[in-house]
C-alpha cells in the first residue's frame, strides 16, 4: 500500500507590525480618558508625556536586546568578564526604563485634578493597573523577557 503525502503550500507569514510609540501613546491616552475623563487639554499633555515615554522605551528595549544576545552569547563560552560587562550594563539599562516610566507617571499624575488623581490611584501601582503605566503592566508593552533562568534565554 502506497502512501501519498500532500504537501500544502508554505505560506510565509510575517509577524504583525509593533505599535508605533505614538500608536502605543494614543491607546494609553484614550484608555486614560475613560478612566479619568480627561480633558482636551490633559489628553493633549498627556499624550507628549507617554509618546516621549514609549519613545524612551523603545530605544531602550532595543539596547537591552543588544545587551542581553551579547550576555548569552559569554555565558556560553563562560567568558566571566563579560558576563559581569553586559550583566552591569542590562542594570543600567533596567533602571533607565524604570526611570524613564516613573517620569512619565509623574509628568502625568502632576496634570490630573485632585478628583482624578484620587481615582488613578485607585487603578494600582502608579495609576495604571497591576503594576502602573507603560512597561510596569499598564497598557504600554513592556520589554521583552529577560535571559531567563540561569540566563540562558527567553522570557522569564
Amino acid at each position: 500500500m502506497a502512501a501519498i503525502v500532500t504537501l500544502a503550500p508554505a505560506q510565509t507569514t510575517t509577524p504583525p507590525t509593533p505599535p508605533t510609540p505614538a500608536q502605543i501613546a494614543a491607546n494609553q491616552v484614550a484608555r486614560l480618558t475613560k478612566l479619568l475623563d480627561l480633558s482636551a487639554s490633559q489628553q493633549t499633555s498627556a499624550t507628549t508625556i507617554f509618546t516621549a515615554e514609549q519613545t524612551t522605551l523603545a530605544a531602550l528595549r532595543t539596547s537591552m536586546q543588544t545587551a542581553r544576545t551579547a550576555l548569552q552569547a559569554a555565558i556560553k563560552i563562560n567568558d566571566t568578564n563579560t558576563i559581569g560587562t553586559d550583566a552591569t550594563q542590562i542594570g543600567t539599562l533596567t533602571g533607565e526604563e524604570v526611570q524613564a516610566q516613573a517620569t512619565a507617571a509623574g509628568a502625568f499624575y502632576a496634570i490630573l485634578m485632585a478628583d482624578q488623581q484620587t481615582k488613578y490611584e485607585t487603578l494600582g501601582p502608579l495609576g495604571g493597573g497591576p503594576g502602573g503605566p507603560g512597561g510596569f503592566g499598564g497598557p504600554g508593552p513592556g520589554g521583552p523577557g529577560g535571559p531567563g533562568p540561569h540566563g540562558l534565554g527567553g522570557p522569564h
